[in-house]
């Protein structure tokens, strides 16, 4: 026997316009950032944060402008207008020196900015919630089949067709939309046209943040201004353009009524009861859009409205060979090793090293694991968390619930996280480029969302605590050494696995798939053992962290923690095996570092990346050799 909670027809409506005029201000983000990327080819990460930018402005501006009709409407469009010249600034000052660096660098660069960002609107309006003034005379509702909607929502369902139709109108018929589709379909054979593209770019990424702002400046009188919407923003931007297809506006805006309507219909059931089985459909809310976006991906990869990518053309000339190390590398490896050995003689003069360390290496595990499927196998994951989470969460439970030794549930991490590998690899290995990275979002969004919705196993958003070491185990020091082992191995079984014939197999799919298929190399299943190898030591890593913190909660599976994976990978370089490792420690004690001299320790860490983007454009470790060889060269000459 089932049973459903009352749904009406009038009330599906009601929350159906509610979510068309929340839809209607995400398609504006999305729209702005679908056109940023199509023109640069910049997946910039910081669009969230001109979307914030714009809330927080127009709160501002209504507060000085008055409350009227001139007063609130001229704060919605001055505060477009502000975030779109501040996305001119960024775009000219810091963007345009990295269009000809890796994609990952620029993806980097835009996270820094996040984290600027953020700091600078912590310091300008504080950490508190703030609420916006009602539309002047929109503050009132109209009666719609027996249900209540409010003015300012049907008035923001009538904006995003209106916008959508002017920017069709921009790009098909002016001049300088037609440069725009022209620097989206080739931007080379644009330049040798002799077309400025400097002041193009500058041009779009303005407009591409007016838009942001304007999307967040009209959701002002809907929703609070809070430091959390950059990531929330740009999360859920990053799935309406890759379902709607990627530089489609029309795509856009189609995913954006798409995922408002399956979020209006969870809503309107609220509780379906089938036997024993009760489904609360209203609990979808907090990932239904990542799990349309993944079935979309799977069963049309290339989005609802895109076109099929391009076959990849060969990396060869990008990505040198890897060598095995030199002498001077081994020898200043084994000479690390020794002093890490050492560390703890010198914890009675600083007791928190060992913790330090101990969080140094968990980072080091971590970011390895990602850069072997995005370096030497060519895979961008958003969503490595997931295995992380995976991992730490199977070693808690082993722990608490089945009360298994702490070796039993350290083993279990690896095997965790291998068999969420194992599963979400299978479908991800058979997309590429930005589709492939956003399908690992939603499954690690996903992964989240069972996380910190199932109270009864995972402890819901309290998480689980008492995962502590086994009595032999509970010494700092003791527990640093068995940290360092597991550390060293993982990293060790991967860089081995690179120069042995599977992980040539790899590198020879990531450069030249076709050839590679030619001479009987399974591509597809060779990145799936490399999505589960790589998750076994991502889950081992995140073993570790739960004994190590004592506690775990889904903030492991967050988007956050899959980005500090990609910043470390990044900061070191991907083409570099030391890249990770390098990337992770610094990545680490500066966040440690930072943190504990000031409030403001993002935006001090943002600028520090900012500025280690520009002098090392290949990643630290890649910078460092590079010098080094340099230095050698000289003296041998």
């Amino acid at each position: 026997m089932a049973s459903i909670v009352p749904m009406t027809l009038s009330s599906l409506l009601a929350q159906l316009m509610n979510g068309l005029a929340e839809a209607s201000t995400l398609f504006l983000v999305a729209a702005g950032l679908s056109l940023i990327f199509g023109v640069t080819r910049i997946v910039n990460f910081a669009h969230g944060s001109f979307h914030m930018l714009g809330i927080y402005l127009a709160y501002t501006l209504v507060a000085h402008l008055g409350g009227g009709p001139w007063g609130f409407w001229g704060a919605i469009g001055l505060a477009a207008l502000t975030v779109a010249v501040l996305g001119a600034v960024v775009e000219v000052l810091i963007l345009r020196r990295l269009y000809g660096a890796p994609e990952l660098l620029q993806l980097l660069a835009t996270f820094a900015l996040v984290l600027v960002i953020k700091d600078a609107s912590l310091w300008l309006w504080g950490a508190e919630d703030l609420f916006g003034p009602r539309a002047p005379g929109l503050a009132g509702a109209v009666m719609i089949a027996g249900q209540r909607l409010g003015q300012y929502d049907l008035l923001l369902i009538v904006i995003g067709p209106l916008i959508l139709a002017l920017m069709s109108l921009l790009l098909n018929r002016t001049r300088w939309g037609t440069l725009i589709r022209a620097a989206t379909q080739d931007r080379e054979m644009l330049a040798a046209l002799g077309v400025n593209q400097a002041w193009l770019f500058t041009s779009v990424f303005a407009l591409g943040c007016l838009l942001a702002g304007l999307g967040g400046a009209l959701q002002s009188p809907r929703v609070p201004a809070t430091l959390s919407l950059d990531l929330d923003t740009i999360g859920n931007a990053f799935v309406v353009v890759v379902v709607g297809g990627m530089g489609s506006l029309n795509g856009a805006f189609l995913a954006a009524l798409l995922i408002a309507g399956v979020k209006a219909l969870c809503v309107a059931l609220g509780t379906v009861t089938l036997g024993d089985t009760t489904i609360v459909f209203s609990k979808l809310t907090l990932v239904v859009e990542f799990l349309v976006m993944a079935i979309v991906l799977v069963w049309r990869p290339w989005g609802l409205c895109g076109k099929p990518q391009s076959t990849q053309r060969s990396r060869v000339d990008l990505d040198p060979p890897l060598h095995a190390a030199s002498r001077w590398q081994c020898h200043g490896g084994v000479l690390l090793l020794l002093l890490l050995i050492a560390a703890p003689l010198l914890s009675p003069q600083f007791p928190y090293l060992t913790v330090l360390l101990v969080e140094i290496l968990i980072a080091i595990l971590f970011a390895v694991s990602l850069h072997f499927i995005m370096g030497p196998g060519g895979m961008h994951s958003f969503g490595h968390a997931a295995y992380f989470g995976a991992g730490a969460y199977a070693a808690a439970l082993l722990l608490i619930r089945l009360h298994q030794p702490m070796l039993v549930a350290l083993a279990m991490g690896p095997l965790f996280g291998a068999l969420a590998a194992l599963l979400f690899g299978w479908f991800c290995v058979r997309l590429s480029g930005v589709y492939l990275a956003m399908l690992t979002l939603a499954f690690a969004q996903i992964t989240w969302a069972v996380v910190f919705q199932w109270d009864d196993v995972t402890g819901g958003s309290n998480g689980l605590i008492g995962i502590w070491p086994d009595d032999w185990a509970a010494s700092p020091v003791v527990f640093y050494y068995l940290a360092l082992g597991m550390s060293v191995a993982g990293v060790l079984l991967l860089r081995r696995v690179v120069f042995a014939p599977f992980g040539l197999a790899l590198r020879a799919t990531r450069d030249a798939a076709m050839r590679a298929e030619t001479i009987g190399i399974d591509g597809r299943r060779t990145q799936w053992l490399a999505f589960i190898l790589a998750g076994a030591v991502c889950g081992l890593a995140g073993a570790l962290f739960a004994f190590s913190k004592g506690s775990i909660s889904p903030d492991a599976v967050s988007i956050g923690r899959s980005v500090d994976g990609l910043v470390m990978v990044m900061l070191g370089g991907v083409q570099s095996l030391l890249g990770p490792v390098v990337g992770a420690a610094l990545f680490t004690w500066l966040q440690d570092l930072i943190a504990r001299e000031t409030d403001y320790w993002r935006a001090l860490l943002g600028l520090t990346i900012l500025a280690l983007v520009m002098l090392f454009p290949d990643g630290l470790a890649g910078g460092f050799t590079r010098l080094f060889q340099r230095a050698i060269r000289r003296e041998t000459s």
